[in-house]
């Protein structure tokens, strides 16, 4: 095996190395939906505790947030004081962006 091949053999396993990332990081991505925390609308519209479901879904949510608040119709349920309620019972906070 001459120095050429050795170093194309390289850029393969780099170039593999790369895909691979960007597949595990895209099996990763959220899915910013709205419709995903359909399952805390009850605690946060009636002021009840969250279900576990509920925490795991805002837990999941979290990088979306704040695209949720930018959206002039979501904001006032997000912003709400039983959102935050809500958040706090799942040990999450909503950020200030």
């Amino acid at each position: 095996m001459n120095k050429y091949s050795a170093s194309i053999g390289v850029w393969c396993l780099v170039a593999l190395a790369l895909v691979l990332v960007a597949e595990v990081q895209d099996a990763a991505a959220v899915n910013c939906s709205m419709l995903e925390l359909s399952s805390c609308l009850g605690a946060v519209t009636g002021g009840g505790q969250p279900s576990p479901q509920c925490c795991r879904k805002l837990k999941e949510q979290k990088p979306c947030i704040c695209g949720y608040l930018r959206n002039p119709s979501l904001r006032p349920y997000i912003n709400s004081p039983n959102a935050r309620k809500v958040a706090a019972a799942c040990g999450e906070t909503i950020p200030q962006c």
